[in-house]
């Protein structure tokens, strides 16, 4: 990036808010997005850039495109810069799960709701189409790399490989064979110094833990408490997203404590993959129906906002202490070999989530049939959600052949769908 491509402050802060506004679908969706808006569209980071970046978010726990938005903005401002476009990713999916969490704790299930999103989750489907063939081009340069997406792919779709597992031995091979035969750059690291990255861990630290500290020495209610505990330990474990977060949670919210049913569980995945923002926001749902069950709406908005700090505020701790670090780290031949090597795996974990979320949106049920090891994936024909396969279609001819933007897209698969769906 040059001084001519780079934007003012202000400019940069209404496209992180675009982007915001626009996360729909998850990881690979808001991957795509914001490569076509950072990358593609403005040139504010080179794709060498952004594929060293997104790997290196990949390594880390927590939500990887929230992270890579953290870094951009970083990249482009310093730590306000980074400030303003992880917050921007964030709030605007956090503002509608709150109400969406609200509406569902007083009400339940609303059917005008689900209707308007059910057209989202088919044009979603498309923007995750659209990832998967963008990264792949830029990110399978090498017939190796092929082979590790390949591997990734049918280790994590078929034998449910876990994805630690999977970026670790990805790795492991890269750094093996090394890098591609692009020679190594100097990188300037006179910025950097192991003062400031423990000055940085030691604030990002303070700014995650006392909160907590404090709300135990106030004698606040012993759920948030709980609630700030339990969710610090997945920010610090959970590798690989909202679904390993999912599998992490899911029983001991349960189970161990209580706060959910299991169909809330599943109500409540429905909700964070139809609405903008990280998937991992399905934390903020668990943590305001638990409030609201214990003590009602003001519990339940207090809740709601401790799991979404505890759930946050260590990315920012991530990116702000190793961003300075990626740049050299790409320019070392087995470290970069191992980037690479995890960017390509990332291929094959796009085309698991593609293949995965288009089972779930095309049909109504999808049954895993184990055999040994192996896991596969069956719809039951009969069940196919014929409404959302047109939409499906419409939207990816807008996408692919009339180069509709994801806007004008999201607004009429949700439209039509809301439509056609209360209307069938």
């Amino acid at each position: 990036m040059n001084a001519n491509t780079r934007p003012s402050l202000a400019d940069a802060t209404r496209v992180w808010a675009r982007i915001g506004l626009l996360s729909f679908g998850g990881p690979a969706a808001q991957i795509a997005l914001m490569h076509k808006e950072v990358v593609e569209a403005r040139g504010w980071l080179s794709e060498r850039q952004f594929l060293n970046a997104l790997s290196f978010c990949m390594l880390l726990p927590g939500p990887e495109a929230m992270q890579l938005a953290t870094y951009a903005g970083w990249r482009l401002h310093g730590t306000l810069g980074g400030l303003i476009a992880g917050l921007l990713f964030v709030l605007p999916g956090a503002v509608v799960i709150m109400a969406l969490a609200a509406v569902y704790a007083l009400f339940g299930d609303v059917p005008l709701v689900a209707a308007l999103f059910y057209g989202v989750k088919a044009a979603v489907l498309v923007i995750v189409v659209e990832a998967l063939l963008r990264v792949g081009r830029k990110a399978l340069s090498r017939r190796a790399h092929w082979v590790i997406a390949a591997l990734a792919f049918i280790g994590i779709f078929f034998f449910t490989v876990p994805y630690p597992v999977i970026v670790l031995l990805a790795a492991l091979v890269g750094a093996a064979i090394g890098a591609s035969t692009e020679a190594p750059q100097i990188t300037d690291m006179t910025h950097v110094s192991a003062r400031k990255t423990l000055a940085t861990i030691a604030l990002w630290l303070a700014i995650w833990v006392l909160p907590l500290a404090a709300l135990m020495a106030l004698g606040a209610p012993q759920l948030l408490v709980e609630v700030g505990q339990f969710f610090s330990t997945l920010a610090v474990v959970t590798f690989g997203g909202a679904y390993a977060v999912l599998a992490y949670m899911a029983q001991d919210v349960v189970v161990q404590f209580g706060w959910l049913s299991a169909g809330e569980m599943v109500d409540a995945l429905g909700l964070a993959e139809t609405t903008p923002g990280p998937l991992i926001l399905v934390t903020q749902f668990v943590g305001f129906l638990a409030g609201f069950k214990e003590g009602g709406l003001v519990l339940g908005f207090s809740a709601a906002l401790v799991a979404l700090w505890v759930t946050f505020a260590p990315c920012f701790l991530w990116i702000f202490a190793g961003a300075p670090y990626i740049e050299w780290i790409s320019n070392q031949p087995r470290l970069k070999g191992a980037l690479d090597a995890i960017t390509a795996a990332v291929v094959g974990v796009i085309l698991n989530l593609s293949i995965w979320f288009a089972l779930h949106v095309l049909f109504a049920e999808v049954q895993p049939i184990h055999v040994g090891p192996l896991i596969l994936w069956q719809p039951t024909l009969a069940t196919i959600e014929w409404l959302a396969l047109g939409l499906f279609a419409l939207s990816g001819v807008l996408a692919f052949r009339l180069r509709w933007g994801i806007l004008r897209i999201l607004l009429v698969a949700s439209v039509l769908g809301a439509a056609l769906r209360l209307l069938l």
